[in-house]
């Protein structure tokens, strides 16, 4: 009882943080700021641009249901922020706020598929590419398929489903990936995962515990998935104890990639599963998230779509489907670095928890426990930033490129202070780079095979806010046909 009183009245939820001697972004009172807080549901982008225009290059803070926030905008203050030693400022606490709920804390306490993403997936994108490609190309065929008549799709639900057998191609290979119940899983999984982490964000902090185990997908999942995954682990970590990691016939995906690196009990299979899962729910996630977005803006931004589409076919007839060719296509990665900047999947960037007071170089004094965070979509329609910020340029950065110096600095997954999609630093997204040139390759395989516009044709659906997160209309739908070359 006297939590929840602590809860209500805010006498635990201002501790931390009502030592930040900062500027407020809406009410300040113990009991006014949860109106504030409450408007942060669903007013989070207007919230922050408030604050990012008022207190530019400084912080401020504003209230949420549980706590004060920090945002932090500029050069210097960002920079800081990413420099800062993970002993000081924390992303693993900040993310475990809410993912230790949703989906266990054994994910926080060993995050080696983290390494894995960043140095196995990486390093093997070019050798996984022809899997990636034959895996868009069926998928595409088989779910869209290319009528010369228009076929009507939800959106959002069609690309998570491709998304879904791309990646796991990849993750888990043939014939699993194509498993209509293996694919409904790590898409149920996903959104309910996310969903069990909203509902944590709105619940008071005593009760979070309580909702985790009555809501978290974990333990109904990683069943399901030990009848598709764990003959297959438990196979592959009898040949990986005879005969190493050269064993004959050894599958270049993540299972394998995880079984090698795992140590102990975390080469059990059911632990492995909840490692694919994790890695699935983040991919499906943003990535068809991202597609979808990039998807809306081309169905209605139509002078985009030749000029890419030379692209496209100028390159592949270089260099065919490869890596190397996506890498090629400055115009396809500008598009979709612009929806990443113009519309984005959070308004947040870098955050992170002070595991230790702080203070930064202006003076700026954070107290142990407090949440800092980047204001990512201000800095993004800034102005001074970016030449007409408010105004969505498809080939805005593929025209630096073309510059002197400026080839990598303007591609979609490079990081920097004005850039912040992917975060930026040595914790910059994991993944990055494996769902960049899946993101181009579906793209470009779109551009090449279909004819495509919104059902109400030229017309972008309107996004839905909820926290700063931006996410698309899940009811829109699209009409594809097969291309018609004039």
């Amino acid at each position: 009882m006297f939590s929840s009183c602590d809860w209500f009245t805010g006498s635990a939820r201002f501790k931390p943080s009502e030592q930040v001697k900062l500027p407020i972004v809406g009410s300040s009172g113990n009991f006014t700021s949860y109106f504030g807080a409450m408007k942060w549901i669903s007013k989070a982008n207007s919230i922050l641009h408030e604050g990012y225009t008022k207190h530019k290059n400084r912080a401020f803070k504003i209230a949420q249901l549980d706590r004060w926030r920090v945002i932090i905008s500029g050069q210097e203050l960002i920079e800081e922020l990413r420099k800062a030693p993970d002993d000081n400022m924390s992303l693993e606490e900040a993310l475990g706020e809410v993912l230790k709920y949703s989906l266990g804390q054994q994910l926080l306490d060993n995050t080696y598929h983290i390494h894995v993403l960043r140095t196995q997936l990486t390093r093997n994108l070019d050798s996984v590419f022809p899997d990636v490609k034959d895996e868009i190309m069926t998928a595409f065929e088989e779910i869209i398929p290319s009528s010369d008549n228009w076929v009507s799709v939800n959106a959002l639900e069609t690309f998570m489903k491709i998304v879904t057998r791309v990646s796991n191609r990849v993750f888990v290979g043939l014939p699993v990936c194509r498993d209509p119940e293996y694919i409904r899983l790590n898409m149920e999984y996903t959104k309910q995962v996310v969903k069990v982490a909203i509902l944590v964000a709105l619940t008071p902090c005593f009760l979070r515990p309580l909702v985790g185990r009555l809501f978290s997908p974990v333990n109904s999942g990683v069943s399901c998935a030990m009848k598709h995954l764990g003959p297959m682990i438990d196979d592959r970590v009898r040949k990986y104890a005879l005969h190493g990691s050269a064993y004959p016939n050894k599958q270049n995906d993540l299972l394998s990639w995880l079984i090698e690196k795992a140590q102990g009990s975390e080469q059990e299979a059911r632990n492995i599963c909840i490692r694919v899962l994790a890695v699935n729910m983040a991919a499906i996630h943003t990535t068809s998230m991202t597609f979808t977005h990039a998807m809306f803006h081309l169905a209605s931004k139509r002078q985009f779509i030749a000029p890419m589409r030379e692209e496209v076919e100028n390159v592949i007839k270089q260099d065919g489907w490869t890596k190397t060719a996506m890498s090629k296509l400055h115009k396809v990665d500008s598009f979709l670095k612009e929806t990443l900047r113009f519309t984005g999947l959070s308004s947040l960037s870098i955050s992170q928890i002070a595991l230790q007071d702080y203070t930064f170089s202006d003076g700026t004094f954070i107290p142990k426990g407090t949440m800092v965070s980047a204001a990512a979509g201000a800095i993004h329609h800034d102005k001074g930033v970016y030449e007409n910020a408010n105004t969505f340029d498809g080939f805005r950065f593929s025209g630096f490129r073309e510059q002197d110096g400026e080839n990598l600095k303007h591609q979609m997954v490079s990081t920097s202070h004005d850039y912040l999609s992917f975060g930026h630093g040595r914790h910059a997204c994991p993944g990055r780079f494996f769902a960049a040139n899946e993101l181009k390759a579906m793209l470009a395989h779109v551009l090449l095979t279909y004819d495509f516009r919104m059902e109400i044709d030229g017309i972008r659906p309107l996004d839905t806010g909820i926290f700063a997160n931006t996410l698309p209309d899940p009811k829109a739908r699209m009409l594809f046909r097969r291309r018609i070359v004039q």
